[in-house]
């Protein structure tokens, strides 16, 4: 069998002297493309912005452009970690698997021959969620959406993004991948919220069973959540814990904490940056002297040229939009990605 994964030299300080091991490094990731629509108006959403004739004359050129700024960031995810960059990336806010095939033909991406995953949703954005993949390195085996009903009077739309659910084999062993784009804060974070709780359940009722079914597991949920690490939605209706101590068998544990404490995130506004960006993983991926894959780190992927270089939003994430205005950026949130290792056979 070939070998799945780039190999890494660390020190492991298990005894005196230190001891060298070479490592197989696995790259899971997470990107909100910010509305990736292609130019062709679909009467089924609402889309109409996001073509020539709209009001943000959303053109070939502009499109174009836009899969080729996202192509760039997505062939250097991870890379600091291992050259291969991402083995599996969740997306959200793509209106179809059109965009998401020129994408992944795109000749920054073309080589790593990535596969997609993606259903359509409901929401009346017309954006959905998806997987990207390397099939050399995953092997998908089952895949499904989990439609998400929202309570009533918690958002002004009836309906929102599904989850994408996957089942599969990464290096020889069974994981299970949650991808979520939860309800916005539009209308405010109070009246929002529920939503956001609805969506939170679904997922953790769905990976409950996947656990009653298989005790040791291991789970990812990756996603936009539209909130932070410490709101309700996470820290109640996921039950995600913030220390890798603390978290029993069963239970989930979200490593993001720490870095939104010090004021890091992966979005900003007004002045105040939030931390939506999110993979949180189950606690069979906690053990890092098992023999299967392991959790090593978690990062924001954030280069200068991903950033606003002037003005009052110098630093921020480089949007695409300024309101109706082709601003010419990559996203308005970074990236995020977790490294996963393996011990050398």
């Amino acid at each position: 069998m070939r070998e799945l994964f780039l190999s890494i030299t660390l020190m492991v300080c298990l005894s005196l002297p230190a001891q060298t091991k070479k490592y197989k490094v696995c790259i899971v990731a997470f990107y909100n493309l910010e509305n990736f629509y292609d130019t062709v108006d679909n009467t089924l959403v609402n889309d109409e912005d996001f073509t020539p004739g709209g009001i943000k004359k959303y053109n070939t050129a502009i499109y174009k452009d836009k899969v080729n700024k996202l192509a760039s960031v997505i062939s250097l995810i991870g890379t600091d970690d291992s050259p291969l960059g991402a083995t599996i990336l969740g997306v959200a806010e793509i209106e179809n698997d059109t965009v998401l095939n020129d994408l992944v033909h795109h000749p920054f991406l073309l080589k790593r021959n990535y596969k997609i995953i993606h259903f359509d949703s409901r929401d009346a954005r017309g954006v959905d969620v998806g997987l990207l993949y390397d099939p050399k390195m995953f092997r998908p085996e089952k895949a499904e959406k989990l439609f998400v009903p929202l309570p009533g009077n918690s958002k002004e739309a009836f309906f929102t993004r599904d989850i994408l659910y996957v089942k599969g084999s990464l290096a020889g062993e069974t994981i299970h991948v949650y991808v979520n784009h939860w309800p916005s804060r539009r209308g405010g974070e109070e009246r929002s919220s529920p939503a956001r709780k609805a969506a939170a359940l679904v997922c953790k009722h769905h990976l409950d069973s996947v656990l009653r079914r298989q005790p040791g597991a291991k789970i990812i949920v990756m996603g936009d959540l539209n909130d932070d690490p410490d709101s309700p939605s996470i820290v109640d209706a996921l039950q995600a814990r913030v220390s890798i101590a603390r978290t029993k068998p069963g239970e989930l544990f979200n490593p993001w904490a720490a870095l939104y404490a010090e004021g890091i995130g992966t979005l900003a506004n007004r002045d105040s940056w939030g931390l939506f960006d999110q993979i949180i993983l189950s606690h069979a991926w906690l053990n890092r002297r098992q023999e299967g894959l392991f959790y090593h780190g978690a990062h924001i992927f954030s280069r200068n040229f991903m950033r606003e270089n002037a003005g009052r939003y110098t630093g921020y994430p480089m949007r695409t939009w300024d309101g109706n205005t082709y601003r010419g950026g990559y996203s308005d949130h970074f990236p995020t990605y977790l490294v996963l290792l393996k011990a050398p056979d």
